[in-house]
Order: structure tokens, then sequence, then C-alpha cells
């Protein structure tokens, strides 16, 4: 049967999110357990807690709605997530390794603001105002939770580059390089 209403986009719309919330309930705490820094950690066990609430969020949607919140992969958070498992899989100091994390987390908060926009947008087409006002606080926490990862990413990058000068020979600056040529060249 052809779907033929911005209604049935808005619904497979809204299972395509309840799949990718179910998959990081799933994934986040790997996550919290691959992460070296405390913060962090508590981080993605925070966003654990924020995530459930989404899902809660999305099933009551689905209930008013009279619809199922089943039927529907999302391939798009399964790649995130899969990519995001093969980086805490590398063999990376922590600090890098945690660095790796934040930069798949974050890729994840995109994809979800990407998606709660593009849905808060169509309940209010729709005159859904409590999906509407439902879906704008999950845009607002997703938000949040990219914000602070991009907080952490500041202090845990610097010291992931710290870890970078102290396993390898720093490399002589641009200036550095541009004396000793000098001095051959005399």
């Amino acid at each position: 049967m052809q779907k033929d209403s911005l209604r049935d986009l808005y619904i497979d719309e809204l299972r395509d999110l309840y799949n990718a919330e179910t998959q990081l309930v799933k994934a986040l705490p790997k996550m919290a357990k691959a992460a070296a820094n405390d913060e962090l950690h508590e981080a993605f066990e925070e966003h654990l807690r924020q995530t459930s609430e989404h899902v809660s969020r999305l099933e009551q949607i689905f209930e008013q709605l009279d619809e199922k919140p089943s039927g529907k992969r999302c391939l798009g958070m399964e790649g995130l997530v899969k990519e995001g498992a093969g980086t805490m899989k590398e063999d990376y100091v922590d600090e890098v390794k945690d660095a790796a994390i934040i930069g798949a987390a974050q890729r994840v908060e995109h994809y979800e603001m990407a998606g709660y926009g593009t849905v808060r947008t169509f309940a209010e087409l729709l005159g859904e105002n409590e999906h509407a006002s439902l879906l704008k606080q999950t845009l607002e926490e997703e938000k949040q939770t990219d914000q602070k990862l991009t907080g952490l990413a500041q202090g845990i990058n610097r010291q992931a580059s710290q870890a970078e000068g102290a396993t390898r020979t720093p490399r002589p600056s641009r200036v550095e390089r541009g004396n000793s040529r000098s001095r051959k060249a005399a």
C-alpha cells in the first residue's frame, strides 16, 4: 500500500527514531564502560538515563496516535553504532580512545538532532502540538548532550595531544625546519 500523506511519513520517521533510541539504550553502556575519563563515563551514563526517557516519550506519542512503535530498522543509527564499536576496539591510549569515542558520540547526537528536528516540524504541521512539545524537549536534551560532549572534548583532546607528544618524537615546527634549511644552504 502506497503511503501518500505527511502523517504516514511522520509515523515512519517516529518509528525510525524509536529504533535508533532503542539501539542507543544498548550501545551507551558499552561506551560508558570504554571511557577512561570519569566525566565522560558519567556523561554516557547520564545520557543513557535520558535516552530511556526519549524512548518513553516516543511510546507516549505512538499511544496517542494509536500506532505501534515497531516495524522500522534505523540503518543510519545501526551504522553509527557499528562505527563507534569499531572505534572502541582500536588499540589507542586512553586519552586518544576517549577523544575517538567523543567523536563517534557526537556523530550520533547530530544524527538524532536532525531526526528530532524533522519530526517536530512534521508534528507542528499536522497540528500535533503535544507531540511537538515532547519532541522539542528531546531535541533540546540532544543539543545539551552535544554541548556537554564538546566541553569534555576540549580537555580530553588536549590530553590526547599531550599523550601523543609523550610517545612520539615531536615534529619540528615550520620555523625550525626553515632554519635548518637556511643553515644547510649556507
